[in-house]
């Protein structure tokens, strides 16, 4: 690719390419790129014509950082290097953030454990450096990254937007770094004429024989073409030329012409991480000097960095070293880092050659401070190979399991599964099997098999004799059941619960009433359950400092109650301490409830954006079962909206979901949000058979089935068949419930049902009364349009305008356009002209994040405040404000305080 001027040759593409990415972040806005290829292809020539053009032609500021394998197991190594020249920006970041970066780094004692505020911290801090002007930010052998590290680096990189950063990664094909999501660019090998004049660069004075051979068996690899020439007589014959193995033995070759002190200098760099100070302690500042005038290295003193000309070179000077030799080299090295304690105990535990109990339990202390730092990656590495070292049976089974555990919280499954597979508990230690069950559980639910992880939850409490323990393990097993839908399981979970007879002080009581209240739910239906359940959402209301698991666990309770207010609540308090805690990972569950909560409510557009953004949290975090219940809540308020292809698409996903893990719930949003559609468009007949076929499937236990009850009745008094079955079931669970806005609801099913105009008007009459206070508009605005339409068929017109023309302003508020215009057809049935308010058309102008954003912005908030709560850099919400302010009419953010921006 590139000869030894400097220059490229044949990427007239990829350097288009990347000067977009430039221009565009040169006027403000961001982008990413991973540049893909195989050793030698010219990644690192590319992202080094990237960063000479960045700084001379567009002034940007550039940082870079490499991948090295041998750090590739400290928890944020690679992140600190990237940004090490620009902490003394931290202080510009909300306190939260700067104060996860400076603990990843070990620059303060306490630390978030929530790897992905360091994410968002690493967006803040380079949309920081971007107010200044745009940043470019390199990152070569991404393949090599700590997990960590590249966790942070792609939650910002999916976050850029407007802040005029560039983000390029380099990584090798096949070595796991290829981030779904992001643009990429594969390289491969340059055309013969390309091949021939970087040749006749690099070698001018090559043989054509020679020259000829060394274009066809180079296959394009601008490193093979600069490096092997002067091997191509050596090798002689049919020997293929040597790529990409020999490309290494070529550098080897290199190497061995340096005197033996260069030699060791050479592999005491390769074995670090190119901190220029440790390597001179070692080796000394003379033999580095004669590596760097072979052109091998590179010494950067003012960065105290020391840099490979080639990231291949580390590999081939690595090989030619024995075992015992290496060793040494990372004892020395560990020498040398006696005032860093975490790199010291990785360089000693590379140079055990065997068991080494001392080793081991400084790793293992490594470890702990890693999973301090949200570096779960790197402490489940430690403790891993900490049990590789450990001699005593039990504690290295105990220290596996923790590498499980570690890995599992870093968003690693196989590895965790693969360092289960390696622990042996004895039979003796009961709670190090208990927990092992567990991980294994944890790992077979998050690969969507829910019945396998109840089953492994239930032998890990089986292992133990009793208590607290035991008891969390089958509460986890019953959630399990739930999502399953499966009574039978369920009831098992609650009957071991009952038998284990827990001391109060354990603080399960809450968690174990609402086991037993889902097994009533699946067994003998929703009604039966409410009593159970209603105490459980009182001390969710009441117990703000109870652990978040269990209010969250309320706030779904709650919903099944039918109290959307209290569920709405709890989850809402749950979702800001995480905002303000700055612990990402459990937003995607409070969303669950909180977006449930504001769709039953009737605000359509917060649900969508609560949706939206667990949605986008949930891929960050890797949790794809949260994923599927907010694909049907989309589903679900997109068919409200009349948006039938979005509502499909959602429920497509949400049936991949079902058929991928037996997960119930988001199964019954997909098929009541289909039927919602059908019913939407008017077609009753369509709404009945949906809703009925999922009355017998799988889903039918699910609370879904009682909220749906009423589309089934409408639907079925549309077509002239009502049918009296779902309003028994309603019914029973309405009185149940004693909410008003069920009593509403089921006297309009009533009047739905009732041949009598007389007792009709009745039911409907004390419906719309029962409205006026229950907070759920989109029910009271569908029972005055069922009311209208009767209204109008008996010849009220006068009667029937008012209350369709209130339908209709409160259906254009909530977006719910299919019904805005069934509502405005029979207004103008009644001589009404029906024409639309115009009071929802800002509103629907504006995505989900922009009215987040808007109503925050409306506050008061500042960009960096609005920031920190949405996980935006501020410029982007700037960005966003600055499209929304059209659409709304506005000019600046000082207006939005006089707009109504609310739904109903």
């Amino acid at each position: 690719m590139g000869g030894g001027d400097g220059r490229l040759y044949g990427r007239d593409e990829e350097q288009a390419r990347l000067d977009g990415l430039l221009g565009a972040a040169a006027e403000g806005r961001s982008g990413v790129l991973v540049v893909r290829g195989d050793p030698g292809i010219g990644k690192s020539a590319l992202l080094a014509y990237a960063a000479g053009r960045a700084r001379d032609t567009y002034g940007m500021r550039v940082v870079r950082a490499t991948g090295i394998e041998t750090e590739a197991e400290i928890p944020f190594a690679s992140l600190h290097l990237l940004l090490h020249p620009v902490l003394d920006r931290l202080d510009g970041l909300p306190a939260r953030q700067a104060d996860a970066l400076r603990g990843a780094f070990g620059l303060r004692a306490e630390a978030t454990d929530d790897r992905l505020l360091t994410g968002l911290a690493t967006l803040s801090l380079l949309a920081e450096l971007a107010a200044d002007g745009p940043v470019l930010c390199v990152i070569d052998d991404a393949h090599w990254l700590d997990h960590d590290s590249a966790q942070a680096l792609l939650f910002a990189a999916r976050r850029l937007a407007a802040e005029g950063v560039v983000l390029l990664f380099g990584a090798r094909l096949g070595h796991g770094f290829n981030p779904p999501g992001l643009p990429s660019l594969r390289l491969t090998g340059l055309d013969g004429t390309s091949a021939g004049r970087l040749l006749d660069a690099h070698a001018p004075e090559l043989p054509r024989a020679a020259r000829a051979r060394t274009v066809a068996e180079c296959a394009g690899n601008p490193l093979a073409l600069r490096e092997l020439p002067p091997y191509v007589d050596v090798l002689g014959g049919d020997t293929a030329l040597p790529l990409p193995r020999r490309l290494e033995d070529a550098y080897a070759a290199r190497v061995a012409g340096l005197s033996a002190p260069a030699r060791r200098a050479l592999l005491v760099a390769a074995a670090g991480d190119g901190d220029l100070a440790v390597i001179e302690r070692v080796t000394g500042r003379a033999p580095l000097q004669e590596a760097e005038r072979a052109r091998l290295v590179r010494l950067r003193g003012g960065a105290g960095r020391l840099e490979f000309g080639h990231p291949l070179m580390r590999g081939a000077i690595l090989s030619t070293a024995g075992h015992g030799e290496l060793g040494s080299v990372h004892a020395e090295l560990a020498d040398a880092l006696a005032d860093d304690p975490d790199r010291q105990v990785w360089h000693r535990a590379l140079a055990a050659t065997g068991p080494d109990d001392e080793v081991a339990d400084a790793l293992a202390r490594a470890a702990a401070r890693a999973d301090a730092l949200g570096g779960h990656a790197g402490a489940g590495a430690a403790l891993a190979r900490a049990a590789a070292l450990t001699t005593d049976p039990a504690r290295k089974a105990r220290r596996l399991v923790d590498a499980a555990r570690a890995a599992a919280d870093a968003g690693l499954p196989e590895r965790a599964r693969a360092l289960l597979d390696e622990a042996r508990p004895a039979p003796d230690d009961p709670h190090t099997l208990a927990r092992l069950h567990a991980l294994r559980a944890r790992a077979a639910f998050e690969e969507g098999a829910p019945e396998q992880a109840h089953d492994l939850l239930v032998r890990g409490a089986e292992a133990l004799a009793g208590g607290a323990e035991a008891a969390a393990l089958l509460v986890d097993a019953a959630r399990n059941a739930w999502q399953l839908g499966d009574p039978v399981r369920l009831r098992g979970c609650a009957d071991r619960l009952t038998a284990l007879a827990l001391d109060p002080g354990d603080g399960l009581g809450p968690a174990i009433d609402a086991v037993r209240g889902a097994a009533v739910f699946l067994e003998q239906g929703p009604a039966h359950a409410v009593p159970v359940m209603r105490p459980l959402v009182a001390y969710g209301r009441t117990a703000t400092k109870a652990p978040r698991a269990l209010r969250i666990n309320a706030a779904f309770v709650a919903g099944l109650i039918g109290d959307f207010e209290a569920g709405r609540r709890i989850a809402a308090e749950v979702a800001e301490e995480c905002r303000d805690g700055g612990d990402i990972g459990w937003l995607p569950l409070a969303h669950l409830p909180l977006a449930a909560s504001e769709l039953y409510l009737g605000r359509f557009r917060e649900a969508a954006a609560t949706a939206a953004e667990g949605l986008r949290l949930a891929a960050d975090t890797g949790q794809p079962h949260r994923g599927g219940h907010l694909h049907g809540m989309l589903a679900w308020l997109a068919a409200v909206r009349g948006d039938l292809d979005e509502a499909r698409a959602h429920a497509a996903r949400c049936h991949d979901h079902y058929d991928a893990t037996g997960i119930v719930n988001s199964l019954a949003w997909a098929e009541w949000a289909l039927a919602l559609a059908d019913l939407g468009r008017g077609d009753g007949a369509a709404t009945v058979q949906r809703l009925a076929s999922a009355q017998e499937g799988p889903a039918r236990r699910q609370i879904h089935s009682v909220y749906a009850a009423p589309d089934w009745i409408e639907a079925a008094a549309r077509t002239g068949d009502p049918t009296r079955a779902p309003l028994a079931r309603f019914a029973s669970w309405a009185e149940a419930s004693g909410q008003p806005w069920a009593d509403a609801v089921l006297h309009r099913c009533r009047a739905l049902t009732e041949d009598d105009w007389g007792r009709a008007h009745t039911l409907f009459t004390t419906a719309v009364r029962l409205h006026a206070d229950s907070g759920r508009p989109w029910e009271a605005a569908r029972t005055r349009l069922l009311f209208g339409e009767r209204l109008r068929r008996e010849r009220h017109k006068t009667e029937a305008r008012a209350h369709l023309r209130s339908a209709a302003e409160t259906f254009e508020r909530l977006g719910a356009t299919p019904w805005a215009e069934r509502a405005r057809a029979e207004l103008r049935a009644t001589g009404d002209p029906g024409t639309p308010s115009g009071a929802s058309v800002a509103l629907d102008a504006l995505s989900p994040q922009e009215l987040q954003i808007v109503r925050l912005a409306a506050t008061g908030m500042t960009n960096k405040e609005i920031g920190a709560r949405l996980f935006l850099s501020p410029k982007t919400v700037g960005y966003h404000l600055y499209r929304a302010f059209p659409k709304l009419g506005v000019a600046s953010r000082a207006q939005l305080a006089g707009l109504d921006l609310t739904e109903a």
